[in-house]
């Protein structure tokens, strides 16, 4: 039976030099940003709220239709996308 190659070790090492240097942003997130990232998660959600208890009242809301959940949830994913760069 023929003997099995025996891998070199070096084949798995990875070489530090020709990593590439990533700079990264150094502190945490300024208020603001804080701010609007929940303003808009919060603008979502009372859209919502209020379609879902007084869409009859409000005629321009409710011409929108099934547009109301589209404008709704895309606050919240704004929101939702900004807390990935929140620091």
């Amino acid at each position: 039976m023929p003997k099995s190659k025996v891998r070199k070790k070096t084949d798995y090492t990875i070489n530090p030099v020709s990593r590439t240097p990533v700079k990264v942003k150094a502190g945490p997130s300024s208020t603001w940003y804080v701010a609007v990232m929940l303003g808009f998660m919060l603008i979502g959600l009372a859209w919502l709220v209020v379609y879902y208890l007084a869409a009859e009242q409000i005629s321009w809301m409710n011409d929108l239709g099934a547009y109301n959940f589209l404008i709704g949830f895309g606050f919240m994913i704004v929101g939702l996308i900004m807390t990935m760069r929140w620091r």
